[in-house]
């Protein structure tokens, strides 16, 4: 297992951190007042494009494309230390065109999208025009097993005929959010993975409805947003199918791998700025004469968090390395183990920050209280622990079958 990153990526590694300090981090706040400040928190901040277009001309723009879809596209062994450092920030990868679910839908289109839909759709969010939702989990069912989805797609003349309620559809709450990839059935009555399918659904349809924006432990994540959106009786063309009927399965589970690894990759970035605060802090801060940092809990602390982070890291690119080698598939137990490992490490390093931070933690002075309600939804995001345990010993025992 090779883990040595490419000249390619450690010089976009330089490049990026660079960008970060110089223009991320210092607008954060800026970003934060400007939402705070507009008519509507549905809004985007004027910087937010201001730095986009920063990105774009530093030739930091759509890192995430992999080489195995696109020309010059990078290896996830390249990808993963660039995603852990736009992850340190909850601004940063929308920043590069690389944030959830843009990245997802953006990988569907290009591997199952025909010509048309690539021209209509796939052009503009590659050139951050337009944003984009992934319509699949549903309130009335156990979105954990997609099987269980029971929105509806059926065939009318020409069209297809959408009714559904789905909820935490990420990006739909943003007015530059633009298409939908629908996931429901086609085929009720069909073999149990070959039911489903995606429909790619314009959020301008008729009968399209964002009903509300969810909150995540009291953050709404505006402008961008986690919402429930009714499809009532919607029509869209027949052509607007994803590879054909009966599809959809496939393509969720071909999405969720790089999903699932994208989002490990940047919760170690995360847990990396949880970890730097919390040095700095306790170096900085004095209780009963000396520095917090100089008691032993604080350095058992530090001790722990460095080794989770490195352990969670490590994992991540040996998972990494077998989706480059060997392909989703077959790394689909590698996936598995870091989506469990990578938010357990990242929320308990945050919460150590948390915690040496004192009141100031818990507060929207410093950005762990943010990043820790992000982190704790990772255990549900793309599938619960629950899950991924079962699959991890699920695949262990199966090696055992010869």
């Amino acid at each position: 297992m090779q883990f040595e990153y490419s000249q390619e990526s450690l010089a976009l590694q330089q490049k990026l951190t660079n960008f970060m300090e110089e223009y991320v981090y210092p607008n954060e706040a800026l970003y934060e007042e400007q939402l705070n400040q507009a008519a509507s928190r549905w809004e985007i901040p004027p910087i937010v494009e201001e730095l986009k277009q920063k990105a774009k001309s530093a030739g930091l723009w759509n890192l995430f494309l992999p080489v195995h879809e696109v020309e010059g596209g990078l290896t996830n062994v390249e990808y993963a230390p660039l995603a852990e450092i736009m992850g340190r920030s909850l601004i940063g990868p929308e920043i590069f065109n690389c944030n959830a679910p843009d990245t997802g839908n953006m990988e569907v289109l290009i591997r199952y999208g025909t010509d048309e839909q690539k021209k209509q759709w796939l052009e503009p969010l590659l050139a951050g025009e337009i944003r984009s939702c992934f319509a699949m989990t549903e309130p009335a069912v156990a979105s954990s097993d997609a099987t269980n989805i029971q929105g509806s797609i059926v065939r009318d003349g020409d069209h297809y005929v959408i009714n559904a309620r789905k909820w935490w559809t990420s990006g739909a709450g943003d007015p530059r959010c633009k298409i939908a990839i629908f996931m429901g059935k086609t085929d009720p009555d069909g073999p149990r993975h070959e039911q489903q399918s995606m429909v790619l659904v314009p959020m301008d349809t008729p009968g399209v409805t964002v009903v509300r924006p969810l909150n995540v432990f009291g953050y709404d994540h505006a402008p961008h947003g986690h919402c429930e959106v009714e499809f009532k009786d919607v029509r869209v063309p027949v052509e607007n199918i994803l590879l054909g009927e009966g599809k959809g399965f496939a393509i969720a589970q071909g999405r969720l791998g790089p999903g699932r690894i994208h989002h490990c990759m940047r919760a170690i970035g995360a847990a990396e700025r949880a970890l730097e605060l919390l040095c700095r802090r306790t170096r900085e801060r004095v209780t009963f004469g000396k520095p917090l940092a100089e008691q032993g809990v604080i350095k058992e602390w530090i001790a722990e968090s460095r080794i989770e982070i490195d352990q969670a890291r490590l994992l991540t690119l040996n998972a990494a390395y077998k989706m480059d080698k060997y392909g989703n598939k077959e790394a689909r137990k590698e996936i598995a183990m870091i989506k469990v490992a990578a938010p357990k490490a990242c929320l308990n390093v945050i919460d150590r920050a948390i915690q040496a931070h004192g009141g100031g933690g818990v507060s929207d002075d410093f950005p762990l209280a943010a990043h820790w309600a992000n982190a704790r939804t990772l255990r549900l995001v793309d599938g619960p622990d629950e899950v991924h345990r079962r699959d991890i010993g699920r695949l262990e025992l199966k090696s055992y079958d010869l």
